[in-house]
């Protein structure tokens, strides 16, 4: 037997050293070839680690959270054969200890410190409850353990059907379909005393947000500028299009209309569409329009780009944005796809509220956010009437954009969006 020494790789675009996020095995665990051993994070994405080798953990190069230098040693595997283990990595590897199986510190419900052993994703039982030990703690978001609490619902007696045996939200519907619960717990629960504490370790994606938005902070000369719209047009065409061609086209949300409200409007106003370079006081104003989206995933906020909106159709722009939206989700993502935005355009859908103020997303100069759709009583030629009102809480780097270009630019989309006929009139 010998031993097969994994050591971090060159991602490229020169990064010289990434964030390890999460491991997905163990000392001790069988892999094979292929096999997702660990997922790092670059500034941009997260990457998956495979394994080269079919063979069994003997020691782990890193904790998640830890930062390590591209070339230094990830994992050691016992192979058959000599394998590739040099002198000069034998004093490398680290001493095994169990790690998390998250980048998250899970819930305690009794106030001590304590550890998660990482296990392998076929420990996860299949049926509806599963057997695990008590002090296990199942992968879960913080939306999905607070939804078990109010349950009354022990997460490490769900079967989680996400990835690597993650909660969702419809696994504990499943759980409950299946009268594993108690019908009185959440009463109970709703007024138990609690003591219970978390500490969520920021490492990985959380991390990598946590710092671009303190640098865009702190970088940046933000203002925001809020404008109220009437979508009541646009809502009646998106309705139209879809009773047509949505059988054969797909559903159109208003998102696309957007994206192309912003192709549109961007052709008077160049000066959005740029990034700004601040170190070499450069501004580079770009004629293609890649379109960021901002989308929630279980890892955080992460911004897929439509390249070339400028030269996407309705269907063509909501099909990449529904194809993005579900990579970033799945974390599925690539570098390419979550790198080279020009602008940015941000929403809560039906949870936008009424105004917010969106960060930029460096090194872009300008970010549109949208809010939800509300319908209100309006004067309209001297008439009250109820129409569909939208607000855009927009941000920009006043570095680089004059308040009254600001001004303007929302107001030209705001045209766009209230005559559509506009969108596409050349």
């Amino acid at each position: 037997m010998g031993t097969h020494v994994i050591k971090m790789p060159d991602i490229g675009e020169g990064i010289a050293e990434v964030e390890l996020s999460q491991w997905h095995v163990k000392v001790g665990d069988l892999v094979v070839e292929d096999q997702v051993l660990a997922d790092v994070m670059t500034d941009k994405a997260m990457v998956d680690i495979p394994s080269p080798v079919h063979g069994k953990v003997i020691a782990l190069g890193g904790q998640p959270g830890e930062v390590m230098a591209v070339g230094s040693i990830l994992i050691s595997i016992e192979v058959e054969g000599a394998g590739n283990l040099k002198e000069s990595d034998k004093p490398a590897p680290v001493a095994p200890k169990e790690t998390p199986v998250a980048p998250k510190v899970e819930a305690v419900v009794e106030s001590k410190p304590a550890v998660a052993a990482a296990r392998p994703a076929a420990a996860v039982c299949q049926g509806p409850m599963v057997a695990r030990e008590a002090d296990e703690r199942p992968l879960a978001s913080p939306a999905v353990r607070k939804h078990a609490l109010d349950l009354g619902i022990q997460l490490r007696l769900v079967r989680g059907s996400g990835p690597a045996g993650r909660v969702l939200h419809e696994d504990l519907d499943a759980y409950l379909a299946q009268g594993q619960s108690n019908a009185s717990a959440p009463v109970a629960a709703a007024y138990a005393q609690r003591n219970d504490e978390e500490q969520i370790q920021v490492i990985g994606m959380r991390r990598k947000i946590a710092q671009r938005m303190q640098d865009a902070t702190q970088r940046a000369a933000h203002f925001s500028y809020v404008e109220e719209i009437d979508v009541t047009a646009i809502e009646e065409l998106r309705a139209h299009l879809n009773e047509k061609h949505g059988a054969s086209r797909g559903k159109l949300t208003l998102l696309p209309f957007l994206v192309r409200a912003l192709v549109v409007a961007l052709r008077d106003f160049p000066q959005m569409n740029a990034r700004y370079d601040d170190e070499a006081q450069v501004i580079t104003r770009l004629g293609a329009v890649h379109v960021g989206v901002a989308t929630q995933s279980d890892v955080g906020l992460m911004v897929p780009v439509v390249r070339h909106a400028e030269a996407r159709s309705l269907w063509d722009s909501a099909a990449e944005i529904s194809r993005l939206a579900s990579a970033a989700r799945n974390g599925k993502a690539s570098r390419d796809e979550l790198s080279g935005s020009t602008i940015t355009l941000t929403s809560l859908g039906a949870l936008g509220g009424i105004v917010s103020t969106p960060v930029l997303n460096l090194p872009e100069v300008a970010i549109v956010g949208v809010n939800k759709i509300v319908e209100r009583p309006m004067v309209v030629k001297g008439q009250v009437v109820i129409r569909k009102m939208m607000n855009l809480s927009s941000s920009f780097d006043h570095r680089v954009v004059d308040g009254m270009d600001a001004a303007l630019f929302i107001q030209a989309i705001r045209g766009l969006l209230e005559q559509p006929a506009t969108l596409f009139v050349e």
